[in-house]
């Protein structure tokens, strides 16, 4: 007798994002990935003003213009921002590196904080620039 050949479905091989409920947790650990991979364009904007600082007063001129346009103060408010979300989530995660903060009210805490604490700072880092200018 052969044997029974069952029709193939197709299945998934690990559970996907739409059965899972979004968490604070969670967002933050995306945020966290994209804050990390946006930090590389901040790294170019650095290199691209090293690299007119080191090309002359013209050069100099024209990058120092762009980021004392409206666009340019933009996207250096939002890079301070990445650089302090990935900073504050990476501590979170160094807290959990330690074997800390991993019951529910911390864990939420932790996540909460790293949100509220990366708006907060890029703030405070703007006041105080703005101020001491």
């Amino acid at each position: 007798m052969a044997p029974t050949v069952r029709p193939t479905v197709a299945q998934p091989l690990s559970p996907h994002l739409q059965i899972y409920r979004w968490t604070w947790t969670m967002a933050m650990s995306v945020f966290h990935r994209i804050t990390g991979t946006a930090l590389y364009g901040g790294t170019a904007l650095v290199a691209i003003w090293l690299v007119a600082l080191a090309s002359g007063p013209k050069a100099y001129d024209t990058v120092a213009w762009f980021f004392g346009s409206w666009i340019g103060r933009a996207i250096l408010f939002g890079y301070t921002w990445v650089l302090m979300h990935h900073m504050l989530g990476g501590l979170r995660h160094f807290i959990w590196d330690f074997g800390y903060g991993f019951d529910r009210d911390r864990r939420l805490g932790l996540a909460r904080a790293t949100l509220i604490g990366s708006i907060v700072l890029t703030f405070v880092i703007w006041a105080l620039a703005l101020v001491l200018r």
